[in-house]
């Protein structure tokens, strides 16, 4: 009785120690405003509003962040916030202030964690791309046929070993594995072989793979072995909030089982977020940085727009 009272006494005493923060908040990098983005004239950056809801449904606040800062922004905001998303988008990742911005925080997320300080980092489609670029230090990426494609998801052996699959239950990851639940929009990919050639498949770990319009296989999400990082090829959040029905945007599905899966992904980045312990120093201080502070544009009603709201910045 004595052993079994010291168990259950260590056993409630190491459940303590992971953090557990319900009040979690996500950075989301900002990127410049391109073209075809029908933005302001006078704005210089954007959020798709999608990313936001995506955050926020699963638990989480958000706030922007803004691109082309002095490394003291980043360090600082780092330190208050709760994990971080490169989103999708159209940017150049060579060169962009997106890119430079990612770099930057992925060097400080890094260093949180070597340091033993829990820091999440999430990307999708584009976000997913600047992963691999930052870890790979070159552009590995192939010219592949994914645009308003549907599919599922074919794991890998290793799939069930990994932090983002671990917990997943049997109805869920048979949705996953046999019905359309994902949307792809990218013409990069990244086939298994390029990750082997460039060593990137020793610092992620390869979850499952597609295929193209013509019947190529890649790399569509990763998890990086010793860091909390993770990318996913396809767009979780427009499978809930998008709903486009133009040329090149009709596809996207928006079954329950797709919406389950949408979900799962961002509830386990926040459950990811939950472990830092990060906060800001007062509430005036964290009320100032928050989306709240900016309206969302309905771009949805301009034709031809697949986005149905954005944000956007000066």
């Amino acid at each position: 009785s004595v052993i079994l009272f010291f168990v259950l006494c260590f056993s409630s005493w190491a459940h303590t120690q992971e953090v557990i923060n319900d009040r979690p908040i996500i950075g989301i990098v900002t990127q410049e405003v391109y073209k075809s983005s029908k933005a302001p004239v006078n704005a210089t950056s954007q959020i798709y509003a999608s990313y936001v809801k995506f955050i926020e449904s699963s638990g989480a606040r958000v706030v922007p962040i803004w691109i082309r800062q002095p490394k003291s922004y980043y360090t600082n905001l780092l330190a208050k916030i709760n994990g971080v998303l490169f989103p999708g988008g159209g940017v150049k990742l060579d060169g962009s202030g997106y890119g430079r911005t990612g770099k930057i925080i992925l060097d400080i997320a890094t260093q949180m964690n070597d340091k033993g300080d829990y820091f999440p980092v999430w990307g999708t489609c584009l976000g997913f791309e600047l992963l691999t670029l930052l870890v790979a230090k070159k552009d590995l990426r192939k010219a592949c046929l994914a645009q308003d494609l549907p599919t599922n998801l074919t794991f890998t052996t290793v799939f069930k070993e990994s932090r983002m699959f671990r917990e997943l239950d049997r109805k869920l990851e048979n949705s996953m594995k046999n019905r359309d639940v994902v949307i792809h929009y990218h013409q990069w990919c990244f086939t298994t072989q390029n990750f082997s050639t460039s060593g990137l498949d020793k610092y992620f770990k390869i979850l499952a793979l597609n295929q193209d319009s013509r019947n190529m296989t890649f790399v569509s999400i990763i998890e990086a072995l010793h860091y909390p990082y993770f990318g996913v090829s396809f767009h979780p959040e427009k499978v809930v909030f998008e709903w486009p029905m133009t040329k090149t945007h009709k596809r996207i599905p928006h079954s329950p089982e797709a919406i389950q899966v949408s979900q799962y992904f961002g509830n386990f980045f926040v459950n990811e977020a939950r472990r830092s312990n990060h906060s800001f120093p007062s509430k005036e201080m964290e009320d100032s940085v928050l989306i709240y502070n900016y309206n969302p544009v309905f771009t949805g009603k301009s034709r031809n727009n697949p986005t149905v709201q954005k944000y956007f910045f000066q």
